[in-house]
C-alpha cells in the first residue's frame, strides 16, 4: 500500500510550482486527475520543446505518475463533470490569478457546499496584502523573497539562484500543507483552505538571512568576508559571496583542470573543529600554534590569505581527490557537480533520484525522481500522461459516467476529441 493511496487529487495546476507539489502526491500514492483545456492542456507541454511532435521536457519532468483529462469547464455539460469531481475528490489545487475559480462558478463556498471535506490548496505569488494581484514568476519570487538580494557578491548586482527555490520550492511548502490539512479533515471531517505564496516560500527559505538581518544590531557579521577585510556593513544582510552561511568560513576554490572545465571547483570549509587537520593536508603545520592563526577569531582577517593557500593545494588535485582525501579526515569539502555528472552517478540512479523513463512519443528520457524516501512507500516514477489520455477512463472510473449519459458527455464537447469507440 502506497502512502497516500485511496486520496484523490484534482489537478488544476500548470507550469511549475503546482505540478510539483501534485507530482510529489502522486510519487506518495495519491490518484493525481490533471484537468487540462481541450485541444491546449498544460502551456508547458509546448514550451522549450526539443522533440517535435512530443511533449517538452519542461512538462514530462514536472507530471509523472499523473493522469489526465480535458475538460472545458465554460460548457455546462464541462462544469457538471467539474461538480461530480469535486465531490468524489479530496484535495483541489490550483495556482490559476486570483480569482479565476469565483469567475468559473466554483468560489471557496460554492466548494464546500459540494464537499464539505474538500480541501483548496492554492499557490500565488504573494499574499494577502498590496501585491497579492501581480502576477509572479520564478525569479520574481526569488527577488521579492530575499533570495536576490542575499545572493553573489558584495561589489556585483543582486543575483538569482539557479535551483527553482519559488516555484518547485513552494510546491514544496504546499504539499506538506495539504497532508497536514488531510490529517485535520480525518479527524474533523471538516475541509479548509490551504494558500502558499511564493513569496512566503521563498523568505522562509531565506531563514539564514533574515536571522542576520537582526543580528546587524549588535555589531559586523563577523563570519563574513566583508569584515576580514575591513569593509563597513551596511544596514540590510549584504551579499556574500560564496562565504558559508553557517559561522564556518568557507568558500569555492580551482581544482585541477579548471582552466578548461568551468566545474572543476570544490567547497572547502576550515571547520575550527578539523583546522590541524587543514593545516596538515596544506602542508603548513606551523599555522595550527602560529600566533594570528591558531583560533577562529584571529583567522577572520587572514581568510584570504588562508583559502588562496588551500586554492594552491586543491589546484594540484581533482574535485573528486580533494574529497577522497579530505573526507576520512572530516574535513568538510565538496565538488561543485555539473548536470551531466549528476545524470550519470551511479549512487543516485541507484536511490532513484535519478531515473531513466520512457514515453511513446519521445523515446526515453532521464528525470528527477521523487527526492523523499519512504521505506514502506517506495516509489515508481511513471510517465506523464498524453493530453486527454485518461479521459474516457476517469469520466467511466471515477465518476460513473456510462452508456448514454457517457455518450452525452462525449459528444457535448465538453471533453475535447475523444475516440468514441473509446466511451462506448
Amino acid at each position: 500500500m502506497k502512502a497516500l493511496e485511496g486520496v484523490k487529487i484534482l489537478d488544476f495546476t500548470h507550469v511549475q510550482s503546482g505540478p510539483t507539489c501534485t507530482q510529489l502526491l502522486a510519487w506518495f500514492g495519491a490518484d493525481v486527475i490533471k484537468v487540462e483545456r481541450p485541444g491546449v492542456g498544460d502551456a508547458t507541454r509546448q514550451q522549450l520543446v526539443d522533440v517535435p511532435g512530443a511533449d517538452s521536457l519542461y512538462f514530462t519532468m514536472l507530471n509523472h505518475n499523473k493522469r489526465s483529462i480535458e475538460l472545458n469547464s465554460k460548457n455546462e455539460t464541462g462544469k457538471e463533470v467539474l461538480t461530480r469531481l469535486i465531490e468524489t475528490c479530496d484535495v483541489m489545487v490550483e495556482n490559476f490569478a486570483p480569482g479565476a475559480l469565483d469567475r468559473m462558478g466554483f468560489s471557496w463556498e460554492r466548494i464546500q457546499e459540494i464537499n464539505p471535506k474538500m480541501i483548496l490548496a492554492s499557490v500565488k505569488g504573494f499574499g494577502p496584502g498590496k501585491y497579492e494581484d501581480c502576477k509572479v514568476y520564478e525569479n520574481v519570487a526569488q527577488c521579492a523573497g530575499g533570495a536576490a538580494s542575499t545572493t553573489g557578491f558584495l561589489d556585483g548586482p543582486p543575483l538569482v539562484t539557479g535551483a527553482q527555490i519559488g516555484d518547485s520550492g513552494t510546491g514544496l511548502h504546499l504539499a506538506l500543507g495539504i497532508v497536514t490539512a488531510l490529517y485535520q479533515a480525518a479527524k474533523t471531517g471538516q475541509g479548509q483552505k490551504v494558500l502558499a505564496p511564493m513569496q512566503d516560500g521563498v523568505i522562509n527559505l531565506c531563514r539564514v538571512k533574515l536571522r542576520d538581518q537582526q543580528r546587524l544590531a549588535a555589531g559586523p557579521l563577523k563570519e563574513y568576508s566583508q569584515y576580514g577585510a575591513g569593509i563597513e556593513f551596511g544596514e540590510a544582510t549584504p551579499r556574500a559571496g560564496n562565504d558559508s552561511g553557517g559561522g564556518q568560513p568557507g568558500r569555492i576554490l580551482k581544482c585541477k583542470g579548471w582552466e578548461t572545465d568551468p566545474n572543476a571547483y570544490t567547497y572547502f570549509i576550515t571547520q575550527a573543529a578539523v583546522w590541524e587537520r587543514v593545516c596538515d593536508v596544506i602542508g603548513e603545520p606551523e599555522w595550527k600554534t602560529k600566533e594570528g592563526y591558531a583560533t577562529p577569531p584571529e583567522r577572520l582577517d587572514k581568510l584570504d590569505e588562508i583559502f588562496g593557500r588551500i586554492e594552491e593545494w586543491t589546484m594540484t588535485k581533482t574535485k573528486f581527490e580533494v574529497m577522497d582525501i579530505c573526507n576520512p579526515l572530516d574535513i568538510p569539502v565538496g565538488p561543485i557537480l555539473s548536470t551531466k555528472e549528476i545524470m550519470e552517478d551511479e549512487g543516485l540512479r541507484k536511490t532513484g533520484t535519478i531515473v531513466d523513463v520512457d514515453h511513446p512519443k519521445r523515446g526515453r528520457y532521464v528525470t528527477v525522481g521523487c527526492p523523499i524516501k519512504l521505506s514502506a512507500s517506495p516509489v515508481e516514477v511513471t510517465r506523464s500522461p498524453l493530453l486527454g489520455e485518461h479521459t474516457v477512463e476517469i469520466l467511466r472510473d471515477v465518476l460513473g459516467y456510462d452508456g448514454e449519459n457517457l455518450a452525452k458527455v462525449v459528444e457535448s464537447g465538453a471533453v475535447g476529441n475523444v475516440d468514441k469507440k473509446a466511451a462506448e
